[in-house]
C-alpha cells in the first residue's frame, strides 16, 4: 500500500508528562489475577480484599477478626468459623509497538508520535493502578534497545520510550512481530498492541494465536490524510515507506474514492478477525485522547 511521507520534527516530547500528553485511563481487567502481590484487581490469592471466597474452620485460617457468628452459631459440630476473601492483586499490563517504516508516515502528526504516547498513557495508568509494566518494540525483528522487562519503574519507561522520537528507519518490514509473543511472560497479561496493521492479515492471524494466552488491545493508528484527505484532482506522488518507491498519480474523484473503499474494506477485514479473537479494534484517529481508552473498557463492560 503507498503512502505519503513527511519528516518528523525535531522537537521531541518531553519525560516529564506536559498537561495533557499521555494523561492515563481506567482499564478493567476481566479475569482473577493469579499475581501474590497487592493491586487493584481481583485475585485468586487468600488474603484482605473484598472478593468473598467462603468460610472455614478458625484452626485452619487463625484469624479471629474475621469470626463468623452467624455459621459459628449454624455448624452442627461447633467448629468457629471465620470468613475468608481473596485479596486484590496486580496484573502484567505491556505495550507492544510495531516501529516499521509505515509507522513513519506523518499526516496531523507522525503515526509513531501518537503511538508513543499511548504507549506513555499505558505506562501512566499502569503506574497508577500499581500493576506491572512492560515495553516491547519490534521492526524486522524484536529490538532489545526498545524492550523492556516488567517492571515498576515508570521513569526507565518513559525514558525508553521517548527515544523513539529519534527511531527513523525506512524500509523497514514487522517480520519481528512473528518473534514478539515469546517476550510476553506466561501469566495471563493485558496487552495493547499499538500498530496501524498494514500487514497481511494471516501475519496478523498467527500474532493473535501465538498471544492466545493474554487479553490483547489492537490500537489501530490511522490518519485521514492517508486516504480521505488526498488530492481530489491533479497529480501526486505517493512513497511506499518499506520499499521507499515513488509512484505518480493523477488523482480524480474516482481514484479517491478506490482508496476510500480499500481503507473502509480493510477495516471490516481488522474489526472481524480481532472479534474472531475476542479482542475488539480501537481505531485512533488524530490525537490520543484518554477519554477514548476509559470509553473503550466501559463498553467491554
Amino acid at each position: 500500500m503507498l503512502r505519503s511521507f513527511k519528516k518528523a520534527d525535531k522537537k521531541a516530547p518531553a519525560l516529564v508528562d506536559e498537561a495533557g500528553y499521555a494523561q492515563p485511563f481506567e482499564y478493567v481487567i476481566g479475569w482473577k489475577s493469579d499475581s501474590i502481590q497487592l493491586g487493584d484487581h481481583p485475585g485468586t490469592q487468600r488474603g484482605i480484599g473484598s472478593d468473598y471466597r467462603g468460610t472455614v474452620n478458625l484452626v485452619d485460617y487463625p484469624d479471629a477478626r474475621r469470626m463468623d457468628l452467624r455459621q459459628t452459631i449454624r455448624d452442627p459440630f461447633e467448629q468457629v468459623k471465620v470468613r475468608q476473601f481473596n485479596q486484590d492483586s496486580t496484573t502484567p499490563i505491556y505495550a507492544v509497538c510495531d516501529l516499521s517504516s509505515s509507522m513513519q508516515f506523518r499526516g496531523h502528526k507522525r503515526k509513531l508520535d501518537t503511538a508513543m504516547e499511548v504507549a506513555t498513557a499505558v505506562a501512566n495508568s499502569a503506574y497508577h493502578a500499581g500493576d506491572l509494566f512492560g515495553f516491547i518494540g519490534y521492526n524486522q525483528q524484536v529490538l532489545e534497545d526498545y524492550t523492556l522487562p516488567l517492571s515498576r519503574n515508570l521513569h526507565q519507561s518513559k525514558a525508553t520510550i521517548a527515544m523513539l522520537h529519534d527511531y527513523q528507519h525506512l524500509r523497514i518490514g514487522v517480520e519481528g512481530v512473528a518473534d514478539m509473543p515469546n517476550f510476553l511472560g506466561q501469566t495471563r497479561a493485558l496487552v495493547f498492541w499499538i500498530s496501524d496493521f498494514h500487514m497481511p492479515l494471516s501475519v496478523i492471524e498467527k500474532s493473535l494465536s501465538a498471544m492466545s494466552a493474554h487479553k490483547v488491545i489492537p490500537v489501530v493508528l490511522w490518519d485521514d490524510e492517508e486516504y480521505k484527505k488526498l488530492p481530489k484532482f491533479g497529480f501526486g506522488t505517493m512513497i511506499d515507506l518499506e520499499t521507499g518507491r515513488n509512484r505518480t498519480l493523477f488523482f480524480r474523484s474516482e481514484v479517491k474514492a478506490k482508496f476510500v473503499d480499500a481503507f473502509n474494506a480493510r477495516r471490516l477485514a481488522l474489526e472481524a478477525l480481532f472479534l474472531r479473537f475476542d479482542s475488539p479494534a480501537l481505531f485512533m484517529h488524530g490525537d490520543y485522547r484518554a477519554e477514548l481508552m476509559t470509553h473503550y473498557f466501559e463498553q467491554a463492560l
